[in-house]
């Protein structure tokens, strides 16, 4: 079967759904198509076009949110919630694009666009809207991050040092509720903020 890059990215994905990332090589990944490794080249120069290919892949499997009369805190949640099913049907993956890849979400990026699209019928002001745009990805992708590389479940299990023994309630390890709580709380905060605007409403609108 000849090489495509399609069939080079769909086969890199499930090496690095395996064993990870750091754990891909040209080599491996010629191995895994049962082809010379030097006839990769042809279609791909290095392992960083592989995985931004890859990535780019796997940004198409993101379904964009699409219940525009809904109320864009809903929206928002939603967005985030089909983000975080993505993340973790390839967390390897993107435990790797959040942490490496500055340039892991590009202007058409379906999560970028309909971010920026919810943000602006809120009634963020055009003038702030790729701040706060840019704001509330990196909260998002923080959370993810630390979800998905385990840290986010060790700080839960941490007790605070002002609690003593008898006072400390041993943590459930809800992974949902403290994405639902980090979702309340940036929907919170963008309320507020809009709220303190009067109408909500920015120059720009």
């Amino acid at each position: 079967m000849p090489l495509t890059e399609a069939g080079i990215y769909a086969a890199a994905l499930r090496l690095i759904d395996a064993d990870g990332v750091e754990a891909l090589t040209m080599r491996k990944l010629a191995t895994a198509l049962d082809a010379n490794p030097m006839s990769l080249y042809h279609h791909v120069p290095n392992k960083d076009a592989v995985l931004r290919g890859v990535a780019r892949m796997v940004g198409t499997q993101f379904r964009t949110v699409t219940l525009k009369d809904a109320p864009w805190q809903e929206r928002i949640r939603l967005l985030a919630t089909d983000f975080r099913t993505l993340a973790h049907r390839h967390p390897k993956l993107m435990a790797y694009s959040f942490s490496h890849q500055a340039d892991f979400i590009q202007p058409e990026d379906p999560f970028w666009v309909a971010l920026t699209a919810i943000l602006d019928a809120a009634g963020v002001p055009h003038s702030e809207l790729p701040l706060i745009s840019a704001l509330v990805g990196a909260v998002i992708t923080g959370v993810l991050t630390a979800e998905l590389n385990g840290a986010l479940h060790r700080w839960s299990s941490l007790k605070p040092p002002t609690v003593g023994e008898d006072g400390f309630t041993p943590p459930d390890h809800d992974e949902n509720r403290v994405f639902r709580l980090a979702l309340d709380t940036i929907i919170m905060g963008l309320e507020s903020r809009l709220a303190a605007g009067g109408d909500g409403q920015g120059a720009g609108h």
